[in-house]
């Protein structure tokens, strides 16, 4: 099953028909150049030369005092010119320090990702079309502006972001995709079908013009021409899937609304998403064609859920508690981790290697583990970070972030 660029169609995960063509009128891109925003320069108010945009011309009776004061207000109008650094950080512990960015108060942080030609650039992106990038593993961050984004009126949401290669990928909401095939130098935007279902969440490069790109009522599309096409990989919807499995006592599943909260993929390709009202959650590996639905494993709902580096799965509920699964990939098997989160809700689990993993959440909660989730001990240095933390993101290089609303980017210097 293709979603094309040329016409339109029916959507192949709509009404659970397999041999429809899902088709996506994409003929052209608008391309747009993007460059980093500039400063503008900016006048003394003190200066004469800025005042009237002349010369002085010299006087022979000049006295000492008005020389030193025509030199430093020159001096002053010369450092207005230049260009201050658009961010600085703060260290709050000995393994992390906040870096302030250039963004508006109320802004959450979604996702972070550095080309692999070069680990010390890449972009953050966010609410309110928040798009920063950096190249410096950032330290520092500028503001990005993408043409192809601002054409429509919208205040998109970038919701993720992802690289192989220079090859990079963008989704948002309302929905929208861009592509760069030059370590995001330029963006070009990506028409998508009005019959989409959902919203694009997650997109995932995979490398050679690869790339998987997933919605929030479960649908996923594969592409390998740098969508130009897309293949449904998913040929039944959620609601479907539940139908017919709901006898087989899922709890929860006869509230299910028709999108999920959290989606997250492994290493391996293997998916994991909570129900909407985390009720209970599902699970796809690469081949099956549709969801695998599951009880959840404690009374209090689910929060989020995702992988370890080892393929096993991680679930936080709503209260604080932390399981992990005691089988790799899909399970129903589960230990609670000792954790001791003080009542704070877990948003995010996230390893930096076999040992050495963090959970991070509500009111700049952050919990530390140094041997593999066993045993947990909380940083109590961020609890004066004024903010949720909701992301914990790692690169191959081993940078580590932790993203969070208003603005917070936590980043890791031990």
């Amino acid at each position: 099953m293709m979603l094309t660029r040329q016409t339109s169609g029916a959507c192949p995960l709509h009404g659970g028909q397999s041999d429809v063509k899902l088709q996506c009128p994409a003929l052209g891109r608008t391309a747009g150049l993007q460059q980093p925003l500039q400063t503008q320069r900016r006048s003394c108010s003190s200066c004469v030369r800025c005042q009237t945009g002349q010369e002085q011309q010299p006087q022979q009776n000049t006295s000492r005092r008005s020389v030193l004061g025509t030199s430093l207000a020159l001096a002053l109008a010369a450092n207005t010119q230049i260009q201050s650094l658009p961010a600085f950080a703060k260290v709050v512990d000995k393994e992390w320090e906040k870096v302030k960015l250039p963004v508006d108060p109320g802004v959450v942080l979604l996702d972070i990702a550095f080309t692999e030609s070069n680990p010390d650039h890449g972009f953050l992106l966010g609410s309110r079309q928040t798009l920063l990038e950096t190249n410096d593993g950032g330290k520092t961050w500028n503001p990005r502006q993408v043409a192809a984004a601002q054409d429509e009126g919208f205040n998109y949401r970038f919701q993720s972001i992802s690289f192989a290669g220079e090859e990079g990928w963008i989704v948002g909401k309302p929905a929208i995709l861009l592509h760069t095939k030059d370590g995001g130098r330029n963006w070009d935007r990506v028409p998508l079908s009005g019959k989409l279902p959902g919203n694009p969440v997650l997109i995932v490069a995979t490398g050679g013009s690869k790339a998987e790109m997933t919605t929030d009522q479960g649908a996923i599309y594969v592409t390998d021409n740098a969508a130009y096409s897309w293949a449904a990989a998913v040929q039944e919807t959620v609601d479907a899937t539940l139908n017919r499995t709901v006898s087989s006592g899922i709890s929860g599943a006869s509230y299910y609304e028709g999108s999920f909260s959290q989606i997250n993929r492994s290493p391996g390709g293997d998916y994991v998403a909570v129900s909407s009202r985390g009720n209970f959650y599902l699970t796809w590996q690469p081949g099956q064609t549709f969801w695998s639905p599951h009880n959840r494993p404690t009374a209090r709902r689910v929060q989020n859920m995702g992988w370890t580096q080892d393929n096993t799965l991680w679930l936080a509920s709503r209260g604080g508690d932390v399981f992990f699964g005691q089988e790799k990939g899909g399970t129903e098997k589960f230990e609670q981790a000792k954790l001791g989160s003080r009542g704070f809700g877990i948003l995010d689990v996230s390893f930096r290697d076999a040992s050495l993993g963090y959970a991070c959440g509500g009111s700049g909660s952050l919990f530390k583990t140094s041997d593999g989730g066993d045993s947990w001990k909380r940083v109590r240095a961020t609890d004066d970070v004024a903010g949720n933390l909701y992301a914990i993101k790692w690169q191959k290089n081993g940078a580590g972030y932790i993203l969070g609303n208003d603005g917070i980017l936590l980043r890791f210097i031990a």
